[in-house]
């Protein structure tokens, strides 16, 4: 069976088309600046590169794009989208009734516009590349993955916030917790290469949006990101966890509405507020070493933030057998690697520091000794092989 997967954001569509006998990807692709000037479509197939710029005035009309991208005579991958058996659909935010992966008829895109309140940026694009596909694919079955899913499995306890219990009873106020798929995956993986189903396993999911999870036996315990994407650590644009008392101090000094204070804490605080050059961990990298001491105050709080988490996770876990980083800063930023993982000796873990530096990008490996009490893995994520595998089983189901 052949999987398109897609993974819509507000202006962007990403695919992938997954042979799932053997697992092989046939090909990538993008559609961005939709509903801007300027809308292109690029796709790779092995070495080809198919390229257009044309109109994409919304996801309808990205996914028509991909369809001539796929079938292409010359660049594509298929002689027509009949050969498609079923398409994964990566969903942000499925609230406490969607959180495994589900077939999608109209009971279930209500569901996921329900949640639009919980997530308000993500959701709409969501349903949007659903109901674009549907258009053009009616028929073929298709499977909506929840990017909240991995963090349903948390005790009550874990995922409750203080505030009046009539919070959660009337607005679902809790964790959620997001990069779910992203966490099962490579905890997934870390189990694998552990050889013990039941291992404890802290996973790193670093890049411009970033997050902690610790799980045990497969299972998440705790997840650093809560009711929305902007808790937990310092990230790319985003302030992370901050006395909430800061938001209504700042909105009474400076006369912010709630909605400019909420563009305030996604878009312009995190690295890119600290250091006032970038949101890009390689411009900070770069800054840092020319003794720009703003980039570098910004990558000393994500490194310090990544670090307490994971003591606290080792804590919630009594322990830990292993520590995962993925992503892109995660598997691609050798220094920040190095700086979370100086000075945890306390824990049993020693880093192959030498080999971190050295270790071939992409791949899979491993960067402590041997005598590590605690194995520090590299694991490229693929979160699109992930929704794959799920809507192959329940499709064929």
């Amino acid at each position: 069976m052949k999987v398109l997967v897609i993974n819509c954001g507000s202006s962007s569509l990403k695919y992938q088309l997954i042979d799932m006998e053997g697992e092989k990807v046939l090909c990538k692709g993008l559609c961005e600046r939709i509903g801007i000037e300027g809308s292109n479509i690029t796709q790779k197939v092995g070495e080809k590169k198919y390229e257009r710029t044309l109109p994409l005035p919304d996801h309808a009309a990205a996914f028509e794009a991909v369809v001539a991208a796929l079938t292409d005579a010359e660049n594509g991958v298929i002689a027509d989208m009949s050969s498609i058996g079923a398409v994964g659909h990566r969903v942000l935010h499925g609230g406490e009734k969607l959180y495994d992966p589900i077939l999608i008829d109209d009971e279930v895109l209500k569901a996921i516009e329900d949640c639009i309140p919980l997530g308000p940026l993500h959701n709409p694009a969501n349903l949007m590349g659903i109901r674009g596909c549907m258009a053009v694919m009616p028929g073929v079955p298709m499977v909506a993955v929840f990017d909240t899913g991995w963090g349903m499995a948390m005790e009550k306890s874990h995922y409750m916030y203080a505030l009046p219990y009539e919070a959660y009873e009337n607005y679902k106020v809790r964790r959620y917790g997001f990069h779910g798929t992203s966490h099962r995956y490579v905890t997934g993986r870390a189990l694998e290469l552990l050889g013990n189903p039941n291992a404890k396993v802290i996973t790193c999911h670093l890049g411009n949006g970033s997050s902690v999870s610790c799980s045990k036996a497969g299972k998440c315990v705790d997840t650093s990101m809560g009711l929305t994407p902007l808790e937990g650590l310092p990230m790319g644009t985003r302030c992370g966890s901050i006395d909430p008392a800061i938001m209504p101090f700042l909105m009474d000094k400076t006369g912010m509405t709630a909605k400019e204070m909420d563009t305030y804490m996604n878009k312009k605080s995190g690295m890119l507020g600290i250091s006032g050059i970038s949101s890009d961990f390689r411009d900070l990298g770069a800054a840092a070493e020319k003794g720009d001491e703003r980039a570098k105050l910004a990558l000393d709080m994500f490194v310090y933030a990544v670090k307490k988490y994971i003591g606290a996770y080792a804590a919630a876990l009594n322990g830990a057998d292993a520590i995962v980083f993925t992503a892109g800063v995660g598997e691609n930023d050798r220094e920040v690697r190095a700086d979370i993982l100086k000075d945890m000796e306390y824990m049993g873990i020693v880093a192959d520091f030498d080999y971190n530096m050295t270790c071939p990008r992409g791949e899979e490996v491993c960067i402590s000794k041997p005598e590590s009490k605690v194995k520090i893995f590299v694991i490229p994520t693929d979160e699109e092989m992930t929704i794959a595998r799920d809507t192959a089983r329940l499709v064929t189901k």
